[in-house]
């Protein structure tokens, strides 16, 4: 940059250094491919993804399809495979159809943009994901917030508003605590005021409800249709993508008018093979489902018992409350140095702007993983952590 250049993005330092000096600087630390750490802070909580029948068929798919699926999904990038898994998915979450995304975030942007529009009211929970909050924005409807697990708040919002359509969003399980979304009381509010129900289920697929079939199944609100429901494959199922289910014509209408479908790359064979062997076993060892909630309640409680504030685990997910930004990042790279590898949320990612460390349940720990676990986060909390109750 000469002298007479201008520095067009010297505001980028000012920024930095107020993250800086908020604990919110966040950096990419990649690990090794044989990390010995206990893995708490992904969210395999089937603990599928290293499984040889899931990663064998990635392979294979691979082998067979090529590493990439070569174009969009109406063009070249549909494979006998990909409608393999639609079909599958569709079937156990008991929908009538299903359409693969290249990511649980596009799927979002995708149902939420193509589903509703300027001549639409979106109402949305106060604690839903980047991924819905940026599906709202881009939809140029109208949004509406309403309290985090308020169906009263949403009924009202339902009841004022004045434009011809409306849809509801919610989470099915709130990434941050791992709390539920009321659905059928959502759905109640819906079908009072003649609105649409969307819930991204990427929490609750493969944890929630008998067999995994999820949090919609679980209310008893699967192949209603009224609602529609958006999932990822790279928790439960232990790949990459993401996937929207709802009926036949729901999904006739997101083919063809879903930009983040029609206009993106479809998902590389190699991620629907290893999604569809995940699903398959899934389907096989139903019990996984409630191992992975029995996992997180046994966490919770010992640490509930260790003094810490914990979340009350309605499926995988476990926070635990800091006392500051600055200090859930100590204390999370504490515990990756004591060989416990633990999530740390910190704002804006959490919409209380309280800080945590959040821990992921998987269905293959063991009594003595959790022992350790617990061992390491009680050894390496800060002072105040056991105070934030």
């Amino acid at each position: 940059m000469t002298s007479t250049t201008p520095d067009v993005f010297a505001w980028l330092d000012t920024r930095s250094q107020a993250r800086s000096r908020a604990g919110l600087t966040r950096s990419l630390r990649p690990r090794a491919a044989d990390a010995a750490a206990l893995d708490l802070a992904s969210n395999d909580y089937l603990g599928l993804t290293r499984d040889p029948r899931v990663t064998e068929a990635a392979a294979a798919a691979a082998r067979r399809w090529g590493a990439g699926a070569t174009g969009s999904r109406l063009v070249t990038g549909s494979t006998e495979l990909h409608a393999e898994l639609e079909h599958e998915l569709a079937e156990h979450c008991g929908a009538e159809a299903a359409l693969v995304f290249s990511s649980g975030f596009l799927a979002n942007l995708g149902a939420l943009t193509a589903l509703s529009g300027p001549g639409t009211l979106i109402v949305t929970d106060a604690h839903n994901h980047a991924s819905l909050i940026d599906g709202c924005r881009l939809s140029r409807a109208e949004a509406a917030e309403a309290g985090h697990r308020d169906p009263a708040a949403v009924a009202r919002l339902l009841a004022e508003r004045v434009k011809k359509r409306a849809l509801v969003v919610t989470d099915s399980v709130f990434s941050v605590d791992g709390d539920l979304a009321p659905l059928p009381e959502l759905a109640d509010a819906c079908r009072a005021h003649g609105a649409a129900l969307i819930v991204d289920d990427a929490h609750g697929l493969g944890v929630l409800g008998e067999g995994g079939q999820g949090g919609v199944h679980a209310a008893g609100l699967a192949g209603a249709a009224d609602v529609v429901v958006t999932t990822t494959l790279s928790k439960s199922l232990g790949s990459q993508g993401g996937a929207v289910l709802g009926s036949r014509r729901v999904i006739a209408h997101l083919v063809d008018t879903a930009r983040g479908f029609i206009f993106d790359t479809g998902l590389a064979p190699a991620c629907v093979g290893g999604a569809l062997a995940a699903l398959r076993v899934l389907r096989a060892e139903p019990e996984l489902a409630g191992r992975a909630r029995g996992v997180a309640r046994e966490l919770a409680g010992r640490l509930g018992a260790a003094g810490f504030a914990v979340s009350s685990p309605s499926a995988a997910v476990v926070s635990v409350r800091a006392p500051s930004p600055a200090e859930a990042v100590e204390w999370a790279g504490r515990c990756r140095a004591d060989g416990v590898a633990v999530g740390c949320f910190r704002p804006p990612s959490v919409p209380d702007q309280v800080s945590r460390l959040r821990l992921t349940a998987r269905a293959d720990l063991a009594a003595a993983d959790l022992g350790r676990a617990v061992e390491v986060i009680t050894r390496n909390a800060p002072a105040a952590a056991r105070r934030e109750r």
